[in-house]
């Protein structure tokens, strides 16, 4: 984890990456679900990850999010590679999360509190733990008391204290990180602690969001891209629809990992993330590197 969080920052810092200029995804409607074409490339590599998002898996089952990623090199367009796109999104999404909360959370943050129990809550506890080694404790809101009391064990068998908790407790969180497919917010966030940091990775519609708009009217507000924000992101759409928001005050994560964002004391900060193709190309770059690297 900490080395694609490493990955993802150094895109933005020493990669030259603009997420502006990347291509919007391809999002096509399929029977039960979508089918999502994420292509991205530099000059050194390209590459296109093939998802399906199919909400009634879960009941049958099966994952709800599958698919491939397919690399190529950037120059000569020889494949060099096939990955698991459903394990690289579970990599990618809380690794893009950390470089955020990296350059957002208060140094001494020791608490965090996760909605949801699936990959991606998992993945940012392992994301928060990367860049926040003074993590203790995990609270854990889910709907399913078996699959919560699962998560908790799994945190207690890393090492951390954990437990199983309600909305109302984001009020003790240094971090609370949102990884659901909820489409109205979560929490009150009028609870939150002035110096939180909420990361909202779950939601990537504009009618739908896991934030509600007072938080993003009062917090440091940062996304991925001011564009993917406007299209995809209905924490920030509809914040600014009910005028909570103006999209001056938006930063960018590229203008955050390069330390042009300030981070003002006593007001919560938000990132707010529906994921790009140039995230997955830059983990997935890390990946086949790491493979290809001989071994001492």
């Amino acid at each position: 984890m900490g080395a694609a969080v490493d990955a993802v920052e150094d895109a933005l810092v020493r990669g030259g990456l603009d997420p502006e200029a990347e291509p919007a995804s391809n999002v096509i409607g399929l029977t039960g679900g979508q089918l999502l074409l994420m292509p991205s490339s530099t000059s050194s590599y390209a590459g296109v990850k093939v998802v399906t998002a199919t909400p009634g898996n879960p009941a049958r089952g099966l994952p709800r999010i599958q698919g491939l990623y397919f690399l190529i090199d950037g120059d000569t367009h020889q494949p060099l590679a096939l990955l698991d796109g459903t394990a690289l999104t579970s990599l990618r999404t809380p690794a893009v999360s950390g470089a955020a909360i990296r350059r957002l959370a208060v140094p001494d943050a020791a608490r965090l509190l996760v909605f949801g129990t699936g990959p991606q809550a998992w993945g940012h506890v392992e994301a928060v733990r990367a860049v926040r080694p003074g993590l203790a404790h995990v609270d854990v809101v889910g709907r399913d008391r078996e699959r919560v009391a699962a998560f908790v064990d799994r945190c207690r068998a890393a090492g951390l204290t954990a437990a199983a908790a309600t909305p109302q407790d984001v009020a003790h969180a240094d971090v609370v990180c949102c990884c659901t497919t909820a489409r109205e917010p979560l929490f009150d966030s009028a609870l939150l602690a002035p110096h939180a940091t909420v990361a909202a990775v779950g939601a990537h519609e504009p009618d739908a969001r896991e934030v509600d708009e007072r938080l993003v009217g009062r917090a440091t507000v940062v996304a991925e891209s001011r564009s993917v924000a406007m299209r995809e992101c209905g924490d920030i759409v509809q914040a600014v629809a009910t005028a909570r928001f103006d999209l001056g005050r938006l930063r960018t994560l590229r203008e955050l990992a390069r330390g042009e964002v300030p981070v003002e004391a006593g007001r919560p900060r938000l990132f707010k993330s529906a994921g790009m193709a140039w995230e997955d190309l830059a983990v997935a770059v890390a990946a086949y590197e790491g493979w290809r690297a001989p071994v001492d």
